[in-house]
């Protein structure tokens, strides 16, 4: 069911009796004071009333109405809108009772909806158990952005307890700081708003340690191969082994169903990762995307991701531990989600300080890595950067290999080091750390241990740094060439 919270702002011009049945009238929750609706698109606007009433919608010269159905529920769609600043009211009229409903402040922009586990979670400050981001102090003291409005999604009791409610926050440094908004959201946002110069609405819906399966629609993993046992349980009683499907797309997914946004920011896969889902991530990525998509029905809508940062999964306490390449081979089925159509990843290997925490500091990075694909890709900024180099194709040359890549322009090191991270392997299939040089736009690997290569891994580590860049600095997405298999678990714990 979609959240049914009152609208704050309520006109106080009305007779006593429409404002006494008032309470019959309600808005979805997004509709509150300091919105951002969609541009360029039809605006859906919905909310509950007493069954057959006519509801009358206005905004910005518009007036659309429409009936409360049986169940009490209504809605209308505004034409599409251009951009604007210019703070507007959205007023709701019950033709029944006359009562009104007035929300303020009201921009025309761009929204986003960002979600996932704790790394998009993370926000600026303090949170128990992380270290802040990098710079927190002075990134909060500088988050004044009054185009920029944040809806952080609450989360049950704990919403209750913090005083969070369901409504829109311009962006200032109280407001980042008190709402712990997401700082990978918050950093997309305000390139976003730097680059386009229109406002942007950020909605942050998302909880620390989350695996996938609790945002996905149940119904989505339906005709996706290699999900079968998946459709059947969600279809069931949604439990998954210890997962409830479902479990947090109902309260906090879906009752943001049909507000008008362009596209989805993810940040997750730490869970799933530890879970052991390596081989089938993609496809689970496929049905979380579809999904949403259908459910907004938004076919197109871009959903822009970003790959797990580097960390040192191998020394937690399992049962069974990971090896050191569980993670590349979870970055390779990340990387696999791209030929879902109207995607886009974000790599990170770069901004890791310290191995250990699953947590990384660095954000601005990643939101503004996002925010350089959304640039390139959905507002067709063509200028803008969104790739480092990505593997194309291999030839063998004498006793190396030369490696082509896309977005291969200016390639160099970061650190105007020997490039690192390549190793290379023969038929015996064991792989020694390659000495790797850049010639004419290619990279050339080879090693005096293999005099017959045949396979080349870059960045296949869960520690890898690689320097390999483009001339705008980006880092090169890791890949291997073999489909040899791979180990994702270490010698059972003694």
């Amino acid at each position: 069911m979609r959240c049914r919270l009152l609208v704050i702002s309520i006109s106080l011009v009305l007779p006593m009796a429409a404002t006494l049945s008032a309470a019959e009238l309600k808005l979805a929750c997004l509709f509150a004071d300091h919105a951002v609706l969609q541009r360029d698109a039809p605006v859906p606007v919905w909310g509950w009333a007493d069954a057959g009433t006519e509801i009358a919608v206005e905004f910005a010269g518009q007036k659309k109405a429409a009936v409360a159905d049986a169940a009490g529920e209504w809605l209308v769609k505004l034409d599409a809108l251009k951009a604007s600043a210019e703070p507007r009211t959205l007023t709701v009229t019950d033709g029944k009772t006359q009562a009104k409903r007035v929300v303020q402040d009201v921009l025309v922009g761009e929204v986003w909806l960002g979600s996932g586990q704790s790394n998009m979670e993370k926000p600026l400050g303090n949170r128990r158990g992380q270290r802040p981001t990098d710079d927190a102090e002075k990134e909060i003291r500088e988050a004044n952005h009054p185009l920029i409005r944040l809806f952080q999604t609450p989360r049950g009791r704990r919403a209750q307890k913090d005083g969070l409610t369901s409504q829109w926050h311009p962006c200032t440094p109280e407001a980042v700081d008190t709402l712990g908004f997401s700082a990978v959201a918050y950093f997309f946002g305000r390139e976003l708003n730097e680059k386009l110069g229109i406002p942007i609405g950020l909605i942050n819906s998302s909880v620390g340690g989350s695996r996938i399966e609790v945002w996905t629609p149940p119904e989505a993993y339906n005709g996706i191969a290699g999900l079968e046992e998946v459709a059947k349980a969600a279809a069931g009683d949604r439990k998954w082994g210890d997962v409830s499907i479902g479990k947090l797309y109902d309260p906090m997914i879906k009752p943001l169903v049909p507000y008008g946004l362009r596209g989805f920011l993810w940040y997750q896969g730490e869970s799933n990762l530890m879970a052991g889902d390596s081989l089938i991530y993609t496809e689970k990525m496929r049905a979380l995307i579809t999904g949403w998509r259908n459910a907004w029905n938004l076919r197109e809508a871009p959903f822009y991701y970003v790959q797990l940062a580097p960390h040192t999964y191998s020394a937690r306490t399992f049962p069974n531990p990971f090896s050191t390449e569980a993670l590349p081979l979870f970055w390779e089925a990340q990387t696999k989600a791209l030929s879902i159509p109207y995607t886009g990843m974000a790599v990170i290997t770069d901004t890791v300080k310290q191995l250990g925490d699953i947590h990384p500091t660095n954000k601005k990075d990643v939101g503004k890595r996002l925010a350089a694909i959304a640039l390139a890709r959905t507002y067709a900024m063509k200028e803008i950067v969104d790739s480092g180099p990505v593997f194309k194709e291999m030839k063998l040359q004498g006793n190396g290999i030369a490696l082509k890549f896309d977005h291969a322009e200016g390639l160099r090191a970061r650190d105007r080091e020997d490039l690192s991270e390549f190793t290379i392997a023969g038929e015996d299939r064991i792989f020694h750390p390659a000495k790797a040089v850049i010639r004419d736009g290619h990279v050339f690997v080879e090693s005096q241990n293999v005099r017959k290569p045949v396979a080349v891994r870059f960045a296949w580590n869960e520690k890898a740094n690689p320097n390999l860049v483009n001339a705008s600095g980006l880092p090169a997405r890791s890949f291997r060439t073999d489909d040899w298999p791979v180990e994702s678990h270490g010698p059972a714990a003694r």
